[in-house]
């Protein structure tokens, strides 16, 4: 699904992202976590085609970065962000957002076919928000914004779903309700191969299988869940003492002593 090897960022003379491995297979479902400036954002940048390596190799669906169009690539990578929800258009309705994944424009002012109509609704239906179609994006939540994007993100059939911080700006319950629909999401048997980017071990779901963590621009520790969350690993991620808990499948992370340093 995707590879990246001896990848490197490089910009300003600052060194961003560092001979970084990380391999994706199918059937695999992944959490990336680390620190803020860990290298989350630029990892992100660089599979997308936004961030030109300084070094190193990524093939994504079988596609190597600088032998393939990236931007007809990227039609095949579905990506939920922060920086998408809030380019959204406060008038256009929820099915219209959604339709508008298929031809990766935003404030689509296109004629809706037919058959774009009927899948935009069922997958609405799929995200659980069938009930949303008419309703323009300023009415909907925080949550609602988030699954809707996802149906946008998946009326383009990608085969591998990024999801930035899904959670940012969610309430607890709201967050909670979200988690348990991405993990129906991940279990369905046509479900693309999850990428989630975390801060916070909580949002975990037992539906993830793997765990990239960097830390400071490099691969800490990358693999199995059951090896990849430890408490060791995570104390060294976040620079702190920490005390990491396991119970029914979900994750919690106590930091039970910090040292000073720069946020």
């Amino acid at each position: 699904m995707l590879e990246v090897s001896r990848l490197s960022i490089q910009r300003e003379g600052t060194r961003i992202l560092d001979d970084a491995h990380w391999r994706v297979e199918p059937g695999q479902h992944w959490a990336i976590l680390g620190a803020n400036g860990s290298g989350k954002t630029s990892l992100l940048s660089a599979l997308t085609g936004y961030f030109m390596p300084t070094d190193g190799e990524i093939s994504v669906l079988g596609r190597k970065f600088g032998e393939t169009d990236w931007r007809e690539l990227r039609r095949h990578i579905g990506l939920v962000s922060s920086s998408i929800r809030q380019l959204m258009a406060d008038t256009e309705p929820a099915l219209e957002s959604v339709v508008s994944g298929k031809y990766a424009m935003i404030d689509y002012w296109g004629h809706i076919s037919r058959a774009d109509r009927a899948r935009g609704l069922r997958l609405l239906r799929q995200v659980e928000c069938g009930y949303l179609a008419k309703r323009p994006w300023l009415f909907l939540s925080q949550g609602e914004r988030q699954r809707v994007l996802i149906g946008r993100a998946l009326m383009a059939k990608p085969r591998l779903l990024i999801l930035d911080e899904p959670c940012a700006g969610l309430d607890p319950a709201a967050r909670e309700h979200f988690l348990q629909f991405l993990e129906r999401l991940g279990r369905q048997s046509n479900a693309p191969t999850l990428v989630l980017v975390t801060h916070h071990v909580e949002e975990i779901m037992p539906v993830i299988t793997h765990a990239l963590i960097l830390k400071s621009g490099r691969v800490l520790a990358s693999g199995k869940k059951s090896s990849t969350l430890t408490t060791r690993h995570l104390s060294a991620a976040f620079g702190a003492s920490v005390q990491l808990r396991k119970k029914g499948g979900r994750y919690a992370l106590t930091v039970t002593s910090i040292s000073r340093r720069v946020v």
